[in-house]
């Protein structure tokens, strides 16, 4: 079975004043997609779990965390992470915190909070 981890802020946790963001995004909206991605993959025969992240100084840790727990075929990190530039330092530490916690597994990215199965799909089922 296909086992996936998306990373990405929980939307609570989203500046979506931020101009770089998608216009008419909000909190309630990121959530929604989030669960139909979720639910989208597990209707593929996947696992899938969202792992929902703070720009803080827990950010890395929580990762590695996770990613000590469970073995994942393929991690997804979201837009939120890296659409703007006011994010780039926890963008690092995301990317650095899964190449050191999940070596050999690949990363791919979504286009949106319900993309990220499509996403995954290009690494899980290609490679």
């Amino acid at each position: 079975m296909i086992r996936v981890l998306v990373i990405g802020y929980a939307p609570e946790a989203v500046d979506f004043s931020d101009p770089a963001l998608p216009p008419g995004m909000n909190a309630e909206k990121v959530a929604a997609g989030l669960l139909r991605d979720v639910e989208k993959m597990r209707s593929r025969g996947w696992e899938a779990e969202h792992l929902p992240i703070w720009p803080n100084e827990h950010l890395r840790q929580s990762i590695l965390d996770r990613l000590a727990a469970t073995r994942y075929d393929c991690i997804v990190i979201g837009g939120g992470v890296r659409l703007t530039t006011k994010h780039v330092p926890e963008l690092e530490i995301v990317v650095n915190a899964v190449r050191e916690g999940a070596p050999d597994t690949p990363i791919a990215f979504n286009s949106g909070p319900d993309s990220s199965g499509d996403a995954a799909a290009r690494w899980t089922t290609s490679h």
